[in-house]
């Protein structure tokens, strides 16, 4: 795939955006935005479903000590039931954007949308967690959040198993769902969450 290039902005205030928790039943949507250093390079950048978990941890860090500036939010369980998955992960994009502690001068948002009410100008990347660096550290900040906060809920929730399915619809999780019914951190406005409530 081609690596992608602005033909809009040029600078280097430019920040890389992604989130990372559409998919699962239970947790927040987690986005990040990161802004790289052009003279401290991160070497190994890529999608962060496409290197191993300990290899994010490793690259977290990295990019946590190196960027220029990074921010991340989130859209909460509540507020991804109110008003649905996409517009909740355009929300978490736009918080962590306007969260930058050095504004970014123009934003690469991962997909195809731009989310609205940012404090700077900004372009859709399709797979642009594959194409551009910053888009890149941003997925992996937000899924090593993510999965770090999921993981930690098992604690309180283990009856579940998030630790080993991060809340996604696997078989084990919608099994302990049907045993269990739902807590606090699930989704009901997804599908087999809301059948669920609806059987008991």
């Amino acid at each position: 795939m081609e690596p992608f290039v602005s033909d809009v902005y040029l600078g280097n205030l430019l920040a890389g955006v992604d989130e990372a928790g559409r998919g699962p039943l239970a947790g927040d949507v987690v986005a990040a935005a990161v802004i790289l250093d052009p003279n401290n390079p991160i070497d190994g950048l890529n999608d962060s479903k496409k290197i191993s978990e300990k290899k994010r941890e490793r690259l977290y860090s990295e990019i946590v000590e190196k960027a220029l500036s990074f921010s991340i939010a989130r859209a909460s369980v509540a507020e991804i039931d109110d008003i649905n998955i996409l517009h909740a992960s355009m929300l978490a994009m736009a918080r962590a954007i306007n969260g930058l502690p050095i504004a970014a001068e123009h934003a690469l948002i991962d997909g195809n949308r731009v989310p609205p009410q940012l404090i700077c100008s900004a372009e859709a990347v399709v797979k642009g967690d594959a194409r551009h660096h910053a888009i890149a550290a941003a997925s992996i900040l937000a899924k090593v959040t993510r999965d770090r906060e999921i993981v930690a809920m098992a604690e309180t929730y283990p009856q579940y198993g998030f630790e080993k399915h991060k809340g996604y619809p696997t078989a084990v999780h919608l099994d302990a769902i049907k045993q269990h019914g739902v807590c606090e951190i699930h989704r009901t406005s997804f599908g087999p969450v809301k059948r669920a409530l609806e059987c008991n």
